[in-house]
């Protein structure tokens, strides 16, 4: 796994695509003023209100993040006369604020427009409420900013599930992942995966776009999924929620029988439940890495098989002692 990163900021442009792709963060946003700017950075996930800022108590405009202006700051501002309404925008102005969003449709006074020209900060609009506008905002930077690394692998829905498979160069990952999908579960990523941190609490995954829907077999070179197998036998992203390491079987070495012990795998901070499955002749992988998505399923549902099995082994050693002891007395 290459060592995350995260990006020093994004564009408003990019972020501008980035609402418009339609997306759950989906936007309808138009540039008013300020297009020359779009090239400006936004560095921080958070769109700030402005509130108090617009009075004189702008200590808390931070820079790089996006100001959004609802009823109440556009009513402020149409409430002052022309010169306290230039003073107050050159004050706010004269933070680092790479975009101003104006929500509800409102249209913004001659000089707010002509100060976004001016200090050539975007000046965008959307129709949609300040509360949503906000939201859909925050995600989609959320998305662009998260920390993001590459790792070697494939990653797959399985039932619903996102189990991504690793192991080392040739162990069988794209074989056992070409069964997944002839049994009618989805490719996200094959090869190489794009994992980025969410929240500080899941991890996203997907395909590099040059090589999206494509798998790699030894024997049979490049093959498109999506053509041999239809539409519905890939998706784009998919949460990580397993891992399936495949290791190659060694003789005399212990092997967990009960999976009474969990074990995680790390990505970004974010512990992930791990699952080591080894590989050896006659072993149908892809079964086994569907039952255990099934397993972990359960898993998340409460119901813990190998913890009830031994539970109720317990109960009856129990049981079956006391009865001996009541023998003896």
């Amino acid at each position: 796994m290459s060592a995350p990163t995260r990006p020093a900021g994004v564009t408003v442009a990019m972020v501008l695509d980035e609402l418009a792709r339609g997306s759950p963060a989906s936007l309808d946003v138009e540039l008013l003023a300020g297009t020359s700017g779009v090239v400006r950075r936004v560095t921080n996930p958070y769109p700030q209100k402005t509130g108090l800022a617009l009075s004189g108590f702008d200590a808390a405009v931070r820079g790089g993040r996006v100001l959004v202006f609802g009823e109440s700051e556009i009513r402020y501002l149409e409430s002052l006369d022309v010169a306290a309404r230039d003073a107050t925008l050159r004050r706010l102005y004269s933070h680092d604020i790479p975009a101003v969003l104006i929500t509800q449709g409102f249209d913004p006074p001659v000089e707010l427009s002509a100060t976004a020209d001016g200090k050539a900060v975007p000046l965008l609009r959307t129709r949609s409420g300040t509360p949503d506008a906000m939201a859909r905002l925050g995600s989609a930077l959320d998305n662009l900013l998260a920390p993001r690394t590459t790792i070697h692998g494939v990653l797959m829905d399985i039932l619903g599930l996102g189990v991504l498979v690793i192991g080392e160069s040739g162990i069988g990952k794209s074989e056992c992942a070409l069964d997944l999908v002839v049994r009618g579960h989805r490719l996200v990523a094959d090869d190489t995966v794009e994992l980025r941190c969410r929240a500080e609490s899941f991890v996203l995954g997907s395909c590099p776009e040059l090589t999206r829907h494509h798998m790699e077999i030894r024997g049979l070179g490049l093959i498109n999924i999506q053509d041999l197998f239809g539409v519905a036998s890939t998706r784009t992203s998919k949460r990580v929620e397993l891992v399936v390491q495949l290791e190659r079987w060694e003789p005399g070495r212990e092997y967990d029988r009960l999976g009474l012990d969990d074990s995680y795998y790390d990505v970004m901070g974010v512990q992930i439940p791990l699952i080591r499955m080894p590989v050896a002749p006659g072993r149908n992988i892809a079964i086994l890495v569907e039952v255990a998505a099934r397993n972990q399923l359960l898993r998340v549902r409460g119901s813990h098989a190998a913890r009830v099995l031994v539970d109720r082994l317990t109960r009856d050693l129990e049981a079956g002692a006391d009865v001996d002891r009541g023998e003896d007395l």
